[in-house]
């Protein structure tokens, strides 16, 4: 290796322009480490056949599905791709079935790096029969395990017998990108004249189950605000009839999907973020960084996830128990209602971004971590 960059391939699920966190997590990974390490993703194509291009600089393969089981891609020529690969570090990203699988019966001879993004949260019995013996399987033979926040590590009970090969990197964000709204926000502009006055809560992410969009709009009922819900999902249709059915649908808008920017622009006009989740399968809350960096207090939930550790109690917004309402209600109330305590949060969660969660410190200690495994200082025996 000497004289060159570490080589590390990536195996995630998919890739931008693919949406999803694990996806836009890898695509900064790749970003902010960029100077220090040649990046490549193996990921699978969500369409037909198997198709190599360069995204953002980044060689990506996008591996041909054959199928989905219960949302997992099968992939078969990831095996083949393994055992081929030509690198110095592999970074398997997890929760990734397949991938798991793939690995195990691969067994590439390069140091192996598993990013632990969230725990699975499925049926017992399933995880049990299929997923545990395949982690115990590939997780045995990492060198290093790789987690966004202290509390990640202490509560994933798959982690426990490799504490002492766990590494936290916490996910990084361009601040300048999300600490200033962008001109002409036509949409937020909207947003505001729509909101006639009342404070906005903002939520932005997938419509599905764990995220727990249903108790902010039984929250919303005792609370007078103007809600927009960002995001697509399965549970999109549900949500917009629960609106109407508690009476709350003049004042809960559903946008869907929106840019970069015109999130931004929300996030600008906003009075609070809101992050409803009820299951550990929000490891993290990314969203959360976005919402801070453009100065904005948070609403989340007590999850034992890395949830209320980026979203301090108190400093950088509030938390609440998970799938409580009345309690989600009433912080609601508490900090829309405090002009004080809104601007001392605001400036609070813009520090703490700045202090923890730059794309610079994930660049750095994720550099750090691959070129010590290429040399093998850290390949357990």
């Amino acid at each position: 290796m000497s004289g060159r960059l570490p080589r590390v391939v990536h195996i995630a699920k998919f890739y931008p322009p693919v949406g999803g966190g694990m996806e836009r997590v890898v695509a900064m990974l790749c970003a902010a480490t960029r100077e220090r390490v040649e990046s490549r993703v193996v990921a699978y194509n969500d369409g037909h056949g198997t198709v190599r291009e360069r995204v953002g600089g980044v060689p990506v393969a996008r591996l041909r599905t054959i199928r989905f089981a219960r949302s997992t891609p099968i992939a078969p020529s990831l095996v083949r791709e393994l055992r081929a690969l030509d690198a110095d570090v592999v970074v398997l990203h997890e929760p990734n079935p397949w991938a798991l699988l793939a690995c195990a019966l691969a067994r590439p001879k390069q140091p192996l790096s598993i990013w632990f993004h969230s725990e699975v949260v499925r049926p017992r019995l399933q995880y049990t029969l299929f997923y545990h013996p395949l982690v115990k399987a590939v997780y045995d033979r990492a060198a290093s395990i790789i987690v966004s926040s202290p509390a990640l590590a202490e509560h994933a009970a798959a982690l426990r017998p490799y504490g002492d090969r766990v590494e936290v990197i916490p996910f990084g964000i361009d601040t300048a990108l999300w600490s200033a709204a962008p001109p002409g926000g036509v949409r937020a502009s909207a947003v505001a004249v729509r909101a006639s006055g009342r404070p906005i809560v903002l939520f932005a992410g997938r419509m599905v189950a764990y995220k727990g969009v249903g108790v902010l709009l039984e929250a919303l009922v005792s609370v007078n605000a103007y809600a927009v819900i960002v995001g697509d999902g399965p549970l999109r249709a549900a949500w917009q009839r629960a609106a109407r059915d508690l009476n709350i649908e003049e004042r809960v808008e559903f946008p869907g999907e929106v840019t970069d920017d015109e999130l931004r622009a929300l996030y600008g006009c906003a009075d609070v973020f809101v992050l409803p989740s009820v299951t550990r399968a929000e490891a993290f809350g990314y969203v959360q960084l976005e919402a801070m960096a453009a100065g904005l207090p948070v609403i989340s939930t007590r999850l034992p996830s890395g949830v209320p550790w980026v979203n301090q109690h108190g400093v950088t917004g509030l938390t609440v128990p998970p799938g409580d309402a009345p309690a989600l209600a009433a912080a609601l109330r508490d900090l829309l209602g405090d002009a004080a305590m809104k601007r001392r949060m605001s400036a609070a969660a813009r520090a703490r971004v700045a202090s923890e969660f730059t794309l610079e410190r994930m660049g750095e200690r994720a550099s750090a971590l691959f070129t010590r495994l290429a040399a093998r200082e850290t390949v357990p025996s």
